[in-house]
């Protein structure tokens, strides 16, 4: 009895033994593998705001700026604005690619002309005669040397030959005639790839308008007549220091830019 009571002891050892070292070896289970994170979106790099490009409705030029920085064309800036030729211009220039070119008289080339001059012009000719110094097309100086005459301006309805205008070179200067009068531009005030804007020392004057006028009343007349040598100083009446000389029933009156100015516009 004993001896069974010890075997059974000892195969309970054996097994009890056999589990652990069993147990021992076994490989111990790795904790589940969590899910990968997803990958991050990448960072779109930050773009330049492109720099706006000019469109058809931003001007590249304002004539009555360009004309005001220099000063010496007043009555041809107030020509502009009466007629409302200046905002034309600049309407043109922002949505037309053809460009334009403006020929500026100064304020001393309207000197020259007769008294009231101007304002004895209806509403109607003193629009053309301020379009007869536009032409609806830029023509840079060497341009201006190849180009067909006649030229057409913005004045008239009919093509080049109602408001002709003729370009022609001699030596290196560039004269414009009308038919009644000549004058050369004499500087480049501004250009671009859409305007040009040149000096010239004469209003250009269009036969159209002035040709048909008599003699006695053509603007340049006064300009040009003698002046007699027997008139005498009590004869002579001056209004102010001179840039006209007017002979009016053999009184010479000198008359100043300013002066003129108030009478023509």
């Amino acid at each position: 009895m004993m001896n069974l009571i010890l075997f059974s002891l000892s195969l309970t050892l054996l097994f009890h033994s056999h589990f652990s070292t069993t147990q021992a070896l076994s490989p111990a289970k790795s904790p589940a593998a969590s899910p990968p994170a997803p990958p991050l979106a990448p960072v779109p790099a930050p773009t330049a705001t492109p720099t706006e490009a000019p469109t058809a409705s931003t001007p590249s030029a304002d004539i009555t700026k360009i004309l005001g920085k220099s000063g010496r064309f007043t009555l041809f800036l107030r020509l502009l604005k009466n007629t409302n030729v200046g905002e034309t211009i600049n309407s043109q220039l922002s949505n037309s690619n053809s460009g334009l070119t403006v020929f500026a008289p100064t304020d001393s080339a309207f000197s020259t002309l007769g008294l009231g001059t101007l304002n004895s012009l209806p509403d109607k000719q003193q629009i053309q005669l301020v379009q007869f110094h536009i032409l609806p097309n830029f023509f840079s100086i060497t341009q201006l040397q190849t180009v067909s005459n006649p030229l057409r301006t913005q004045a008239g309805e009919n093509g080049p030959g109602e408001f002709p205008l003729n370009v022609t070179t001699v030596g290196s200067q560039e004269k414009l005639s009308t038919g009644l009068m000549n004058t050369t531009i004499t500087d480049t005030l501004y250009t671009d790839n859409k305007l040009v804007v040149y000096q010239v020392d004469s209003v250009l004057l269009p036969s159209k308008i002035f040709g048909s006028l008599d003699k006695k009343a053509t603007p340049v007349a006064a300009a040009n007549s003698p002046t007699s040598s027997s008139d005498s100083d009590d004869d002579a009446k001056p209004v102010a220091s001179g840039a006209v000389s007017l002979t009016m029933h053999g009184m010479v009156v000198n008359i100043g830019v300013a002066v003129v100015a108030s009478f023509l516009l």
